[in-house]
C-alpha cells in the first residue's frame, strides 16, 4: 500500500502542477455538473483503493487494467457521476489548488485509518528497517 500511495500522490501532484501552470483560479468557472467536494473525497477513496486493488491482484498489465476500469464504470455508476463530469470536476480542483490539497488531505487520512485497522495489533506502523 505504500508503494501504491506514493506512486499515486507523485502521479496526481505532477498533474495538478501541469494543470496549474497553465490557468490561473480565477480564470476558470466552475463545471455544470461539478462534484460536490464530500462525494468527491470519497469517490477519490474509492477509486485510490480499487486501483490497489487491481495493481496487488497480480495479474498481467493489461487484464489488471481492464479490472480497473470495469469497477471505476462501476462505481461512477453508482456514485451517478460519469467520467467527464469526474474529469471536469478534477480538473477544477486541481485548478484551485488549496481545494485539491483539502481534498486530499481528507483522502489520505481516510486510506491511512483504513490501513491501520487492517494492520494486525501489535504490529509495527510505518516502515520498518531493514536488520543487517
Amino acid at each position: 500500500m505504500k508503494k501504491y500511495s506514493f506512486r499515486v500522490m507523485t502521479w496526481l501532484g505532477a498533474l495538478a502542477l501541469l494543470v496549474t501552470a497553465c490557468q490561473k483560479p480565477d480564470e476558470v468557472a466552475p463545471p455544470r455538473q461539478l462534484i460536490p467536494r464530500e462525494k468527491m473525497v470519497s469517490l477519490l477513496i474509492e477509486l485510490h483503493t480499487l486501483e490497489a486493488r487491481a495493481d496487488a491482484a497480480g495479474l498481467p498489465t493489461d487484464s489488471a487494467r481492464a479490472l480497473f476500469h470495469a469497477a471505476q464504470k462501476n462505481l461512477y455508476w453508482r456514485y451517478e457521476v460519469n467520467d467527464s463530469s469526474f474529469t471536469q470536476s478534477y480538473r477544477y480542483y486541481a485548478i484551485h489548488e488549496k481545494d485539491l490539497d483539502e481534498i486530499y488531505a481528507a483522502v489520505v487520512d481516510s486510506l491511512a485509518l483504513r490501513e491501520a485497522k487492517l494492520q494486525p495489533a501489535g504490529a509495527p506502523q510505518g516502515p520498518v528497517a531493514p536488520q543487517n
